[in-house]
Formats: C-alpha cells, structure tokens, sequence
C-alpha cells in the first residue's frame, strides 16, 4: 500500500476481521481485483464477541495516554507519540482493537495545531505520532470517537439497514399530485406497495433510482424529489453505545506538554502544487489560523484583487454537497465583483451561477444528484456529476471540482462504489480529450458522530474515494486532517476560518507559483 493511502485514517488496523463482501456484479466499472484491494484496505477489526453492556465497551473516561520516552527538549522537526490504553467502563484493559480514535497537537494562545497519526497494535494499545511545527508549546489532545463495538453498529446498520434514510418523489399530472416513497435501492418500504416500482435508471453510469409506484400517476410524472425521514432501527444497548455520553469525548491523560526550540523545516514550499502529488502525514498544519501545506507551495490569497487575479478566464464547475457549497458561498462573499444571477432554484440544491463579466469568471455549483437529503427540489435540477462531466468541453480553462460522500453514509459500500466508479470513468474520459482540464476532490471532513452519518462512516468512505483515484492525475484537496485538528467546534460545516484555507488551498492549485 502507498504511503498516500496509508496516511488517511485516524486510527489504521494492520490485521482486520471480515466486512459486507461486494459483489463485482453490483459494482459497475470496477474489476474483481479491484473490489479484493478497497475490501482489504476498509476492513476493521471487530470485537471477539458481542457486549451485553455498555460497561463493557471501550470509555473515554477511563482509558488514557503518556508521553512516550519523553526528553528534556525539542526542536521543530522531531517527532513525538505517544501511548493510548483503551479501558472498559468498568476500568479493565482492553485485549482487542477497533476503537476509533481521533489525535492532534494544539497551542491555542498561536492558534496552531496539527493532526496525530494514530496506529491500533490490537491489543487494546495504540500509538499517535505528532511532528513538532511551530516554536514554543505544544499540547496533546486524544478524542474517542466511538468505541470498537461502537463502530462494529455503525458497519452492521450501514450494510444491513439501506432504509434508515427514505426519500419522497412528487408525482404530478394536470391537477393531480402524489408522493411516494424513494430510494437508491429496493427496500423494505418501497417492497410494501403493492405496485413496486418505477425505476430510473442513469443513462451514463446504469445506476437506478427507484420510487414506489403511485396509483394514479404514471412513472414518467415524477417532477420533484425531498427528504423522506429518518428511521433507524437500533436497540437500547446500540443506541446506548453511540449516545453522545460515549462518543467524541476526550481522554484524560498525563498533562502532557512539550516545549519546541525554534528549527528551520523544509515545509515543502518549493513543490509546485499540481495534480498527482502525495498526502504526507501530517498534510500541513495550523498556525495564527494559517494553514502551511507540507506537500506543496500553498499561497495565502488575502484580498479579492488576488482571487480574482487567479480565477480570471476560469471556469470552475463545482458539484458535490453543501460542504462544497461553502466554497462557492466563500467566494461569492469575498469578491465583489462575482455576481450571483438569479436561476429561481432551491436554496440548498441550487444549481448557482456567479459571474465576473470583466475578468472572464464563471462559478457555478450544484448538487452531486441523488441521493441527497434536501427540501423538495425539482428533479431536472438534479444532476449526477458522471453526467456533467461527460458532457464538459474541459480545457486549460476548465477547473472542475466535486466532493461526494456524506449524503452516502448510511448506504452499503457497493453503493457508494459504483458512483465512484461512473465518476471515474468521465472523468478519465474528460483528461484522454482535454488534459489541461484541472480536476480536484475535495475530500471528506468531519463532524457526523451518529448512527445517519459518523466520521466512521465517512472515513470509510474518504478512503475508498482516494484509492479509486490515486492512479489519475487528479488534485486530492486534503480537508479531514483540517478540519479534525482545528480548535472550531466539531460541525458537518467548518467554520469560516477554516473554509478560507481550505479555498486557498484550492486556488493554490488553480494558480500555482
């Protein structure tokens, strides 16, 4: 495995117990050998046997870390780890691993901080490495995002329970109206109508979308689509286990801080950031709330004049979810002279469209297509990006831009996979006919911590995303470790301080020096 791959997650298991199998029948584009690799890479060691409580799962409170083989200084440059001892609620050692846990480095008085690589060596002890990057102190901070019999829930429902999240369809014809229930697969729900189903199949990928049929409209009357609800079926002791009491909950352990003596670093500021470079771990860190790549020479774009003076005569098509749409929003807000036009389209699916008419500017995003959990949405608006990108000229002035993952956090694998893998294929059709076209991926970020939407689940996801591009000369944009290790409240949607780097990231690679 390459060390791209090998520096995604935040606790990686060196030996794993079975996952859901997925059948290269169900995963369009992707070869047998293919589906063995993501399958081996994504496996996650499950608890020997079932817990009957919750005391017997791993607790933040009673787990903790040292400092190890501390030394009297240090200087920007050294490494540090230290050693985590997962406990049961009932203060026992674990014997196993599995738990997920989530690492950094901080000095909140600098605003600095970094992301921690953690190792699980399954049996109940892990390690997290930091590097030291800024002068003066450094303090450690080890987060339990979910216990290992947690995490073995969040894989049973993902894989076993499609129809937590339902969708509706609105049916129209003249002055008739009806809604249904709709999904990405046939469910439980959709297998209780007696006329099941009208299905929907994409023209470019052969994925379907499926919605129960009306009893009074024909398929083809289908004209808008919303979010159904939320319904999972979890019993007490698995609710239990992913109470917010248990998870996302700090460990106490030694005081540990270290004091950093000042040292030149090569931070990697004389790469040029183009498409196909590594992930180093840590990718890059915090300082006064300036992110400093470690893999390429990022800039700091500080007024609109330099925003505009980097997107002139671009196009940049951005598709994906709302934590893309914060891009868009960013940037709409920061240059004045991007102008919004009115599409009378929703307010959260969009599409949008900006415009700088004097630079030669077109910023446009929209939602990835379905599934999405949004308010009723008409269903033209919604694309999937296989088709868009398919359909794009591309060229030295085509910048691309998609992020797909948290609105497939609670479908099986195979699911995701085969979006991934229409995706694929245009995107390697758009580079064969336009290879000056820049294409990035935004990756997952986190914040979900239930049932509907883990950073679990969406780790899971992030991986199999990055390894199914890693052969493409594409630009990964690197957001989990920014977003897990910066001082802001956990939330789905960073806050505005991280937005900006993550779009100066982004422009770095536009216009890169």
């Amino acid at each position: 495995m390459d060390r791209k791959l090998a520096n995604l997650c935040s606790s990686r298991p060196a030996s794993q117990s079975d996952s859901a199998h997925i059948s290269p029948t169900d995963s369009t584009f992707i070869s047998p050998e293919e589906l063995q690799l993501i399958e081996k890479a994504l496996k996650w060691p499950a608890p020997p046997t079932s817990v009957t409580a919750v005391d017997q799962a791993t607790n933040a409170y009673t787990s903790s870390y040292i400092l190890q083989n501390p030394r009297k200084s240090y200087s920007v440059g050294d490494n540090i780890t230290v050693v985590i001892t997962a406990r049961d609620g009932l203060n026992n050692s674990k014997a196993y691993g599995g738990d997920f846990f989530q690492a950094k480095l901080f000095n909140a008085k600098l605003k600095a901080s970094v992301y921690g690589e953690v190792v699980d060596h399954h049996n109940g002890t892990y390690t997290a490495t930091f590097k030291l990057l800024w002068e003066g102190h450094a303090n450690v901070s080890i987060r339990l995002i979910h216990s290992s019999e947690a995490v073995e829930v969040l894989l049973r429902h993902r894989e076993r329970d499609p129809d937590k999240v339902f969708f509706t369809g609105v049916f129209r014809r003249l002055d008739r109206q009806e809604k249904v229930v709709c999904n990405a697969q046939r469910s439980e729900r959709l297998l209780k109508a007696s006329q099941c189903c009208c299905e929907y199949k994409n023209p470019i990928t052969g994925e379907s979308w499926i919605c129960r049929k009306p009893s009074r409209l024909p398929c083809s009357a289908w004209v808008d689509h919303g979010m159904g609800g939320y319904q999972a079926r979890l019993s007490k002791l698995e609710s239990t286990l992913l109470h917010s009491k248990y998870t996302n909950k700090n460990l106490p352990g030694e005081d540990i801080t270290v004091n950093v003596s000042r040292r030149d670093l090569d931070s990697g500021m004389n790469v040029k950031c183009v498409p196909g470079l590594d992930t180093p771990s840590p990718a890059g860190f915090y300082l006064h709330d300036n992110w400093t790549s470690l893999m390429c020479h990022t800039q700091s774009f500080r007024t609109a004049n330099q925003t505009v003076a980097c997107l002139k005569d671009k196009q940049v098509l951005m598709m994906g979810d709302s934590t893309l749409r914060q891009w868009y929003e960013y940037l709409l807000k920061t240059v004045p002279t991007l102008k919004q036009l009115n599409l009378y389209t929703s307010a959260k699916s969009g599409p949008f469209e900006a415009v700088d008419t004097g630079n030669n500017i077109r910023l446009v995003w929209r939602a990835h297509g379905l599934p999405i959990r949004t308010s009723l949405t008409p269903r033209a608006d919604l694309h999937y990006i296989a088709s868009e990108v398919a359909a794009l000229a591309g060229g030295q002035h085509s910048v691309v831009v998609f992020t797909i993952w948290a609105h497939f956090t609670t479908f099986p694998l195979a699911t995701y996979l085969k979006r991934l893998a229409g995706i694929r294929r245009a995107v390697q059709a758009l580079l064969q006919r336009a290879p000056q076209t820049l294409v990035l991926i935004k990756s997952a970020n986190t914040g979900y911590k239930d049932i509907y939407g883990s950073d679990w689940l969406s780790w899971q996801l992030d991986w199999a995303l990055r390894m199914m591009f890693r052969e493409l000369p594409v630009v990964i944009i690197d957001v989990w470790q920014m977003t897990s290790c910066h001082y802001s409240p956990d939330d789905i949607h960073p806050s505005q301080e991280v937005i900006k780097n993550e779009v100066d990231l982004l422009l770095s690679f536009v216009c890169p020096r």
